[in-house]
């Protein structure tokens, strides 16, 4: 019992200390008035950006061997190197083992392509002599059809008339000598016998006639005929036979160049590989294209996030780069710069530089180049960051300046010799109005409105609504001030309204289609009638009360938990 009691008086003591040190607050808060005189003064608008100091021309040196390889060699970084000095070396054991296959696979190509050659002279000689010999049986296909029209059956013919006159000239002998033979038989001179062997060769005669007429019968009407039709037969198909070795020869060429070809093209890019091996090999070796100071590409620029030392051993990917070699004494200043800050920030703008390792020095010098879009990497790493990359060109300093040196550079956006400007703080916002609060000597408190110029986020510059000696709260009162955001309120326009009863028709569908598929479920029908029936003002008034008793449950948490603590 004495514990809650003690419980119960340090509860009261603790709620009674909150409500004084409220009240205190606010009535020391009514006292406490910071005021600024306001003064002509010099302002200068300036954007502060980080960065380092880098050489404004140098020469990158970068892997230029495929995939991912060790450095097997590196020069000192720092080292004053001489054109032809070995920088960088990496292992390529695994190339000069495929140079080594890649020789014979070439020489293979070579042999292969040289028999593709012969090959090709073979079928072309072959292709000549078949073509050859085909023209040569044409040649003699039409020959023989010529000299069989214009020689062989002209001859023929005559030789057959000639016997067909031979014949009748004996016919008629034999019929003179017959009717003679007759007569002397007749008369008793002539036997029988003799009689009867000159009507023999009468006949015989005139079957001879007979078989030279038939003879020259069958040589116009068939004989020639059919030798000429075997003839020009032939003749066609020399001519044809002609065509089909003409055409496999060429097939037979085109077959052969064209493998030629393959072996020559395959040749070609066994021989074009290993000359790549050959080059990824010398590449291998990086030397110094000219005079300069190593500087390794890890540490003048962490831009990329690699805070790795470049060493021995380090693996490295192609294009990578590995060293930088500066050509020019001068250097320059590269920056990123928020794009908060980036609609300030011109080329030709004057910068002031302040280096770490020279506190006291301040180098100066030009912007000549802000980049177009934000930095891809610092936006990888956060998505919110945008910063813009700016180089600003520095007049002097390279007698001490060294590659990769923090800076912090000021670029001047605007100078003004005498303005009047107000702590920023002292400004706020009513209603979209730039709002001051001036004290008088009374302590009056009065509103006033003025027109702003440029900031450097410190002051800010005044163009019109104050005057020189007025003084102006620092700590103005911000019950009226208000955000951009706060003032935005959305307007029902056409399309607004459109999209709003398109939205309205679309959850109407699915409320009447949930309760379709609900009408089937005892119970479940009527709860969600209600729900859907239920008055809005009905609804917020459950989740009020349900929002209540959460909070009750936690503050009761909260307080078992101190109780607890307590008695402990």
């Amino acid at each position: 019992m004495r514990k809650k009691i003690i419980f119960l008086v340090f509860v009261v003591a603790i709620i009674a200390g909150v409500v004084v040190y409220t009240r205190g607050d606010k009535d020391n808060a009514l006292d406490k008035v910071i005021l600024h005189k306001v003064t002509k003064e010099p302002l200068v608008i300036n954007v502060s950006e980080a960065g380092s100091i880098k050489p404004q021309e140098q020469i990158i040196i970068k892997s230029e061997v495929e995939g991912r390889r060790s450095i097997i060699y590196l020069i000192k970084e720092g080292t004053y190197v001489r054109k032809g000095d070995l920088l960088v070396e990496l292992d390529v054991s695994e190339l000069e083992t495929k140079r080594a296959d890649q020789e014979i696979v070439v020489e293979n190509a070579e042999a292969g392509k040289l028999v593709k050659a012969d090959d090709l002279v073979v079928a072309q000689n072959q292709a000549k002599a078949d073509v050859e010999l085909a023209e040569l049986k044409v040649r003699f296909a039409k020959e023989d059809l010529q000299k069989y029209i214009e020689g062989e059956y002209p001859n023929n013919l005559s030789e057959a008339e000639g016997k067909i006159k031979l014949a009748e000239e004996e016919l008629e002998r034999a019929k003179d000598k017959m009717e003679w033979s007759k007569k002397l038989y007749d008369e008793k001179y002539l036997s029988e016998t003799e009689m009867r062997g000159d009507e023999l060769a009468w006949k015989r005669s005139e079957l001879n006639l007979q078989t030279a007429k038939g003879n020259l019968e069958l040589l116009k009407n068939y004989t020639y005929k059919r030798q000429v039709a075997q003839l020009e037969s032939d003749l066609s198909q020399a001519e044809m036979s002609l065509e089909r070795t003409k055409r496999k020869a060429s097939a037979s060429v085109n077959s052969a160049e064209a493998t030629l070809r393959a072996k020559e093209l395959e040749y070609t890019r066994q021989l074009e590989r290993l000359k790549h091996y050959e080059k990824q090999i010398g590449n291998a070796k990086i030397y110094a294209p000219m005079d300069g100071l190593v500087i390794y590409a890890t540490s003048a620029n962490n831009r990329w996030g690699n805070k790795t030392p470049l060493a021995e051993g380090t693996e490295v990917w192609e294009r990578n780069e590995l060293i930088y070699l500066p050509t020019a004494s001068s250097f320059q200043a590269e920056v990123e710069v928020h794009e908060s800050n980036l609609k300030k920030i011109v080329p030709g703008q004057k910068a002031r530089i302040r280096v770490d390792a020279y506190k006291s020095k301040i180098f100066y010098g030009v912007v000549s180049y802000v980049s177009p879009l934000p930095d891809a990497q610092k936006m990888w790493q956060n998505p919110d960051l945008k910063v813009y990359r700016t180089i600003i060109k520095l007049a002097e300093g390279g007698d001490v300046l060294k590659s990769g040196m923090n800076c912090v550079a000021d670029i001047i956006v605007d100078q003004f010799e005498e303005t009047i400007s107000i702590p920023i703080q002292c400004l706020v916002k009513e209603k979209g109005k730039s709002v001051v609060y001036v004290v008088d000597s009374e302590g009056k408190q009065e509103r006033r409105v003025v027109e702003v110029g440029q900031d450097n986020n410190r002051f800010i510059q005044i163009k019109s609504g104050l005057k020189e000696g007025e003084m102006v709260m620092e700590n103005p009162p911000l019950s009226n001030s208000e955000s951009d955001e706060t003032k935005k309120v959305v307007e029902e326009d056409d399309s607004t309204k459109e999209l709003k009863e398109k939205i309205t028709k679309e959850h109407e569908a699915r409320r009447a289609k949930f309760n379709k598929s609900a009408s089937g479920v005892p119970g479940l029908s009527a709860a969600t009638n209600a729900v859907n029936d239920a008055p809005v003002s009905t609804l917020k008034e459950e989740q009020k009360k349900t929002n209540d008793v959460v909070n009750a449950s936690a503050v009761s948490s909260v307080v078992a938990v101190q109780k607890t603590t307590l008695e402990q």
